[in-house]
């Protein structure tokens, strides 16, 4: 290595090797995209020394559930993810993608939640891909396809079945994006303009995906009292069609719900030696998305985000709107559609159950859209490793970081990511172990991080920390699209 030369040698830091491995003192050297080496006082010519005793160095963070699409066009920059170590987004979740869209189908409901409605061009990933290397945005990105900007493309009305020409119609757009490099199929099964799809019609389309080596991913039928029927449509959904599958944000909604979650992960764990399972959660007790008259009761505190008939009314509770009027909460949530809300519906120990579980993956589920987003947008990671892995001692920090690195990149099969070890892209986070925690809260959402020092993507420094709390400098843009790993 003496005659080799390294764009950076980040010195004497305490680099995270895997879940079972010590975390150890070592320099890690950067040449271009790529680690070039690893190992104890590196003896090779660089310009570019970082000083990171004390510091932890981990592969950057994959967030496997965002709702990312074109926020990383719009903000290429991308603050809110790079703040928090997060390199890599997983997109197009919950069966809502900005490909394939056009500006009609933007308007329903929940694909807006993803922008405004000329923002929606990209009827094709080749159309994406093109618009993603000309913005050059800072972080990775990889991208499911949605069922319900399917449905959008081929029906007139969501709310009903698809005929059989329409899930043809919408089996071949799936095709053409699996062959441009799309990772998989998402599904938002709880969504109104998806509910009545049928398993049929859900199952023909997972099939597609088969021959690409790709996945699927699902929000499923019912996160509430029927979650367990809801996990064996999807189990059965991705076994006829040999596909690993990923439940989306994994959690016990509503009161009547609640302490189920040993029992929900007892029959996820059982179900896990038969086929390739996987799952994603966020470390909050409250859930956003649009205001869904289905889930508005006396026992959830809802907050109102936003609304398009309304806007004068957001920021609010739903229950101080219907005060001031002088209606039922139902009454309320009717007039002021549409809307985005925050659920308050989850139980802490719940929380606390599916976080800790070996096996769960970490997702932000942020929308960054939002003029009052839930703080998981901004503090997700750094919560993780700050309140619940150093405070609260829920889990190893081992552990912690493996969730948010090499399992996430081994259940997206995304190639040479997630792992600190030479010839690997140099994808990377530096921080205070002791520092690190979340900002961001319900009523200052917009907050970034304390702790995370230094962030690089593909080789390059894409962020460094500054003690301002909402102020973040712009480094380099190095982010690449990241094709299905057998595609070509």
């Amino acid at each position: 290595m003496k005659n080799t030369s390294a764009d950076f040698i980040i010195q004497g830091a305490r680099v995270f090797i895997d879940k079972e491995s010590p975390i150890e003192q070592l320099d890690v050297a950067i040449k271009d995209e790529f680690i070039l080496a690893i190992g104890k006082n590196l003896n090779i010519d660089t310009r570019n020394i970082i000083p990171a005793q004390g510091l932890i160095l981990a592969p950057g963070f994959i967030d496997v559930h965002t709702h990312d699409d074109l926020e990383v066009l719009r903000n290429p920059s991308v603050p809110a993810k790079l703040s928090q170590g997060v390199t890599t987004v997983i997109a197009g979740n919950c069966g809502i993608s900005a490909v394939p869209t056009t500006a009609v189908s933007a308007v329903r409901d929940p694909i807006n939640l993803l922008g405004g409605q000329s923002e929606f061009v990209y009827p094709d990933m080749l159309s994406y891909k093109k618009a993603f290397a000309k913005v050059k945005p800072s972080v990775n990105l990889a991208m499911l396809i949605g069922h319900i900007s399917l449905r959008a493309q081929v029906m007139d009305k969501l709310e009903q079945e698809a005929t059989s020409s329409e899930i043809n119609e919408m089996k071949s757009l799936l095709a053409v994006a699996m062959q441009q490099g799309a990772l998989g199929l998402s599904t938002g099964l709880a969504y109104y303009n998806a509910k009545e799809a049928s398993e049929c019609e859900i199952n023909e389309l997972a099939k597609v995906v088969t021959p690409f080596d790709g996945l699927y991913t699902t929000h499923l039928r019912s996160e509430f009292q029927g979650i367990i029927y809801a996990m064996d449509e999807a189990f059965a959904t991705a076994k006829q069609a040999k596909l690993p599958l990923v439940i989306s944000h994994i959690k016990c909604a509503g009161q009547e719900n609640w302490g189920r979650s040993k029992e929900v992960l007892a029959h996820f764990e059982q179900q896990k030696q038969h086929q390739h399972l996987g799952c994603d959660c966020y470390p909050y007790s409250a859930s956003s998305s649009t205001l869904d008259l289905k889930q508005v009761n006396d026992d959830t505190e809802i907050f109102i985000t936003w609304s398009k008939s309304f806007p004068d009314i957001a920021q609010q509770s739903l229950s101080d709107i219907a005060k001031q009027w002088d209606v039922s909460l139902l009454e309320a949530a009717s007039r002021i559609q549409p809307a985005g809300a925050v659920y308050h519906c989850m139980l802490e120990s719940d929380v606390k159950t599916f976080l800790g579980y070996e096996h769960s993956m970490i997702g932000s589920d942020g929308l960054p859209c939002d003029p009052h987003p839930h703080p998981r947008l901004w503090g997700t990671f750094p919560r993780v490793l700050g309140h619940y892995c150093r405070d609260e001692k829920l889990l190893s920090l081992n552990l912690a970081l493996h969730k948010m690195t090499a399992l996430p990149a081994e259940n997206f099969k995304l190639c040479k990511r997630g792992k600190i070890e030479v010839g690997f892209f140099a994808d990377l986070v530096l921080f205070d172990p002791e520092k690190i925690i979340d900002n961001a809260t319900y009523s200052k959402p917009q907050y970034k991080a304390s702790g995370i020092e230094m962030v690089w993507v593909n080789g390059v420094i894409s962020y460094q920390s500054s003690n301002n709390a909402t102020e973040y400098s712009g480094f380099g843009r190095a982010g690449q699209f990241l094709n299905r790993h057998n595609f070509s």
